[in-house]
């Protein structure tokens, strides 16, 4: 099934036929929802039948839910229905339903739905809208003389008026039967949004060239869409869009092209084409269920990013959730600011602030680690959490521990790769030890020369400058006048805007997540508004300046808005792939805008993320507000100003 919806909710397989009464007879609204709430109850679908009818009413009281032209659908969305229904009812004589237009209600539809994320009413809702607006369908339904009969009516009508659902249930069956052309493997560092817009723009492009395909995402939430082996076994190609690590051996033996996962986002097309082709190479697996993304063909520097961007999508989720737990225990303690136990002066913010900082602790250690195990394999991930545990520690044999300076971020990124890079020596050494001696290179030989050797190099050769290096940059960032801050938040807030989720935007953001463990929370606000923009912008673009915008385009405004206010950067890529030339050079000017403006204001974050969503905590709130709807106007003139009118066809 499709990873992004759920299955259909067709209205004949909600409708069953003891929820139907085609000779209504009632005097008035509340009657008539007493009976429907009856008719509903008769299928099974409700836990709570009186919890039910509430939900009903408390719906009806916020507004009618009789749209006119004798029809009403009223419903509910609550824990009290156990799985999705509907209910109908005719009334030959109708009855005043406090309709739109005043008119007598003849046909009623009750939608149940329960309180989850699907929002099924809203889709069944919507689907009947669209039926109803028929007037023969409408007169059918009322001339039905059986339970069948009507519900062969909305049959007939569905199929009609939805004629592409089949045609995409037969797809969809299709290659179940023969097996798909085309797989890919979608993947970003952080799984949130590059990943499923890279999957839907393969998904799209294909079926558009007529390729039958399925898309696994690596996404934040796991593995979604997993690709089976007799798919493998049945496919013509492999495309793997990723920026960090994938499970590789899986593919042996097939023709596997891989790429960024910015390519499967914007050159989709160019991807099939060469997957089709018939050049691509076979894939060679050096064995082992645990190999992950393959180097071959690689240059060095991609290497190494997709090494960092393997750490960087393992120690995110430690950063946002301990740090908002952190910036939680700064807002329940609001009554102890400034004082020496703020965020720890209540058992409540206490507990916070234990909970988090433990988490936000993980960070150095994770990153280094999984950089490590992105190198090393799974003998390197070891090595790597102690160089960063090091790091974070900036242990020392020549200084007591009251002159120890952690070497922080920097140290732990130089004891990833230092630790990767020495696992893979370390295991060509010991290749040629006797295979009897094979069993104690996991358990024995590379835990103790893993640590030992990372221990030395830490303690001697990368805490002492890094840790000075450090205590130089908090001293010099802490020592800034205001102009040389402002400059600081406008190229942080910049680089937010280059590539929208891409290196130079993860540079910033992790930038700004270290700033936070040294108490500079004035970058990290810099670097949230600067990410918050780009979408913002766009869409104020989109809603003032339609003439510019396709209709496709203007329909993902209000997806915009909300991304933008959450943080997501990524909501800017379709445009940005589309038009780049218009759309990046007015983001970034508008993001170095609002993070210099944040900078200047003194408007502060101690949580990573969140956008608007942790503006209890942010510091200067307003003013964080007003910088941030400045820099999104100085975007949206950008776009508008260099985007001319398109013509009318195209709109």
């Amino acid at each position: 099934m499709d990873y992004r919806r759920t299955e259909i909710m067709k209205i004949v397989d909600l409708l069953k036929t003891t929820g139907i009464e085609l000779n209504g007879a009632v005097n008035t609204k509340e009657e008539a929802i007493d009976r429907m709430v009856e008719l509903m109850a008769s299928g099974g679908n409700i836990a709570d039948i009186e919890a039910y009818r509430a939900g009903v009413y408390q719906r009806e009281e916020e507004g009618t839910t009789g749209i006119g032209e004798g029809i009403a659908i009223p419903h509910a969305k609550t824990d009290a229905v156990k799985s999705p229904g509907l209910a109908a009812m005719v009334l030959k004589d109708g009855v005043d339903f406090a309709s739109l237009d005043a008119e007598p209600v003849h046909l009623i539809f009750l939608i149940a739905a329960p309180d989850t994320e699907d929002n099924v009413h809203l889709e069944v809702l919507s689907r009947l809208s669209m039926l109803l607006m028929d007037d023969s369908f409408r007169d059918d339904l009322m001339k039905a003389e059986t339970a069948k009969e009507f519900l062969s009516v909305i049959d007939k009508a569905e199929q009609a008026k939805f004629p592409e659902e089949q045609e995409e249930k037969k797809a969809e069956e299709a290659p179940a039967e023969r097996g798909y052309q085309i797989l890919a493997v979608t993947a970003c560092p952080t799984g949130i949004a590059h990943t499923y817009m890279a999957a839907e723009s393969l998904e799209n492009k294909a079926k558009e060239m007529g390729y039958t395909i399925k898309v696994e995402t690596n996404g934040s939430g796991g593995d979604k869409n997993v690709l089976t082996a007799d798919e493998i076994a049945a496919c013509d190609c492999i495309i793997i869009a990723a920026d960090k690590d994938v499970k590789m051996a899986r593919f042996d033996g097939k023709p596997v092209l891989m790429t960024k996962v910015a390519n499967g986002i914007s050159k989709a097309e160019q991807l099939i084409t060469e997957a089709v082709g018939g050049k691509v190479p076979v894939y060679h697996s050096r064995g082992g269920e645990e190999e992950r993304m393959a180097d071959d063909g690689e240059g060095l520097g991609r290497k190494i990013y997709k090494s960092l961007m393997n750490g960087v999508s393992h120690m995110l989720p430690f950063v946002i959730g301990g740090g908002i737990l952190i910036a939680l225990s700064f807002l329940v303690d609001g009554a102890n600011a400034g004082g020496a136990d703020f965020g720890k002066g209540s058992p409540m913010a206490l507990f916070f602030n234990t909970v988090g900082n433990t988490a936000f602790g993980m960070m150095f250690p994770v990153l280094a680690g999984y950089i490590a195990m992105a190198i090393g394999d799974r003998p390197a991930l070891m090595p790597g959490i102690v160089g960063g545990l090091l790091a974070k520690a900036g242990t020392s044999v020549t200084l007591p521990e009251e002159a120890w300076v952690s070497s922080g971020f920097f140290g732990a990124l130089i004891a990833g790769f230092v630790a990767g890079y020495l696992m893979v020596l370390i295991k060509k050494l010991l290749g040629r030890l006797p295979k009897s001696l094979e069993g104690t290179k996991p358990v024995l030989l590379f835990p103790f020369l893993g640590i030992l050797l990372m221990g030395v190099i830490m303690i001697f050769a990368v805490n002492p400058p890094i840790g000075a290096f450090n205590t130089w940059l908090n001293d010099m960032l802490a020592g800034m006048g205001e102009s040389s801050k402002i400059l600081l938040g406008a190229v942080l807030g910049g680089m937010m805007s280059i590539d929208f989720g891409g290196p130079f935007n993860k540079a910033a953001y992790v930038f700004g997540t270290a700033a936070i463990a040294s108490g500079q929370i004035d970058i990290m606000a810099a670097v949230m508004i600067g990410g918050m923009t780009p979408p913002i912008a766009i869409a104020l673009a989109t809603t003032f300046f339609r003439n510019r915008f396709t209709k496709s385009e203007k329909q993902t405004t209000i997806t915009n808005y909300i991304m933008g206010l959450s943080f997501i950067t990524e909501g800017a890529i379709p445009f940005a792939a589309a038009d780049p030339l218009r759309i990046i050079p007015p983001c970034v000017l508008g993001s170095a805008v609002a993070g210099a403006l944040s900078m200047a204001f003194g408007c502060g974050s101690r949580a990573p993320h969140g956008g608007i969503f942790v503006i209890g905590i942010i510091e200067n709130a307003p003013m964080f507000f007003l910088a941030l709807a400045a820099g999104a106007v100085v975007s949206m003139a950008g776009i508008v100003l260099l985007k001319k009118p398109l013509p009318a066809d195209k709109r």
